[in-house]
């Protein structure tokens, strides 16, 4: 039996593979591909179907964070040109978020820069959350905060938060590479902080900083080890102005290997693509969709997807179709019965609330106004990919396509719609 047979067998049965098994996927050569992802496709099919979970991120506070993380362009000392704006209002978020789920978001991503929130921003996010579930009470909400103290995360949880995000980012070797203002351990007892309150942990890693196939066979190890509902993987978005602007380590080739590699490991987990899908795996975004069964819809933190729309083309030229409301993510194994986070709404034998994160409507908004934010959000993105100048000349092979890393200049924080 073949690796790929091998891998497959063990993905549906939930086996875990050796890491020898993972290492062996990241250096198939590119005439192995598409057997990668129609290996990694069939396990991908197994636990989710063709289901697509839409996920729409609103940025609460953008920039101007004490933390050194490399990679991120909201970092201290950063010289990103990036949107910098302190905590939205609830009703601002709510309206942000009417957009993406107009769009066929599930969820909710609530993102705040900064090393971890004090009490009072708690509190802040508590009435954020109170803010979109008055509008839409089954909407999925996840905070990304960073740090936890002691009990915020049973604050979160008694607010209505469903899940909490905290990434490991890369393995426990490197970290202190990308990280000198927090450690890897302080991100694997904020995961853990998340499960002991019932919320649904969300983890996941950032490839393309430089790391070698073992760093992510590590970090993904872990992941697993930790048993998160849902593993963002993000690809390095190299911003000016940041330690890491040089870092053009990623083809379309080494993503899909990438995101194989995690399924692989994780089978029966949501695996998201977040941040860097446009700008790494351009035309192959579709491949991607055979091994991933989750995305972001839309915009980032800092930087800008393609439109909401074309998102939503792509998923159904590729044949999956957006998974709804009232079905459940996660397999029903992985459903316990005390605890949120199975990522969709109360079936018989299922959990109950949702979960799984890595982006409602606001205070009296009619149904039809929530739906028009949206369409003002994918008209403004066609708008802007279509400006004179927005796209540079196509690259030559193997050339970094730099002119993909677009600075959000729209949606939360701005006069402009989202791009939803």
């Amino acid at each position: 039996m073949d690796l790929l047979d091998i891998l497959t067998d063990k993905g549906l049965r939930r086996e875990l593979p050796t890491r020898e098994e993972a290492l062996a996927v990241l250096a198939t050569t590119d005439d192995q591909l598409l057997d990668v992802v129609a290996a990694a496709g069939r396990v991908r099919r197994q636990w989710f179907g063709r289901r697509v979970k839409l996920n729409y991120l609103v940025n609460l506070k953008s920039g101007l964070c004490p933390e050194d993380c490399s990679y991120c362009s909201q970092r201290l000392g950063s010289k990103a040109e990036i949107l910098k704006y302190t905590w939205l209002k609830p009703d601002q978020a709510a309206q942000a978020a009417a957009a993406g789920v107009a769009g066929g978001a599930k969820r909710v991503c609530l993102v705040a820069s900064g090393r971890g929130p004090t009490d009072r921003d708690i509190d802040r996010v508590a009435d954020t959350i109170a803010a979109i579930k008055g509008a839409d009470e089954g909407v999925e909400v996840c905070a990304c905060l960073g740090l936890l103290s002691d009990n915020q995360a049973e604050r979160l949880k008694a607010a209505g938060a469903d899940a909490y995000n905290h990434n490991l980012n890369t393995s426990e070797a490197t970290y202190g590479d990308i990280t000198t203002t927090h450690t890897y351990a302080d991100r694997v007892d904020t995961v853990a902080k998340a499960h002991g309150a019932g919320l649904s942990a969300c983890s996941g890693l950032i490839a393309g900083m430089g790391e070698s196939d073992a760093d992510l066979v590590d970090v993904v190890f872990a992941l697993r080890e930790l048993d998160p509902d849902s593993v963002p993987v993000n690809f390095l978005i190299p911003f000016e102005g940041t330690p890491l602007a040089e870092e053009w380590n990623l083809t379309p080739q080494r993503c899909l290997r990438i995101l194989a590699m995690v399924r692989f490991v994780c089978p029966d987990i949501e695996v998201r693509i977040a941040g860097g899908r446009e700008v790494h795996l351009r035309s192959m975004q579709p491949l991607g969709l055979h091994i991933a069964n989750s995305i972001f819809l839309g915009d980032y933190l800092t930087s800008e997807g393609q439109a909401g729309q074309a998102d939503l083309d792509m998923i159904k030229d590729a044949g999956f179709e957006v998974e709804g409301a009232e079905q459940t993510t996660l397999p029903r194994h992985r459903v316990h019965a005390a605890a949120t986070g199975c990522g969709g709404h109360q079936e018989e034998g299922a959990c109950g609330t949702g979960g799984g994160c890595g982006p409602c409507g606001g205070h009296g908004e009619s149904a039809p106004a929530v739906e028009a934010a949206g369409a003002r959000g994918a008209a403004g993105a066609v708008g802007a990919a279509e400006a004179p100048g927005a796209v540079a000349a196509p690259s030559t092979e193997d050339e970094a396509r730099t002119d993909l890393v677009r600075v959000r200049r729209r949606g939360a924080g701005t006069e402009l719609a989202p791009n939803a």
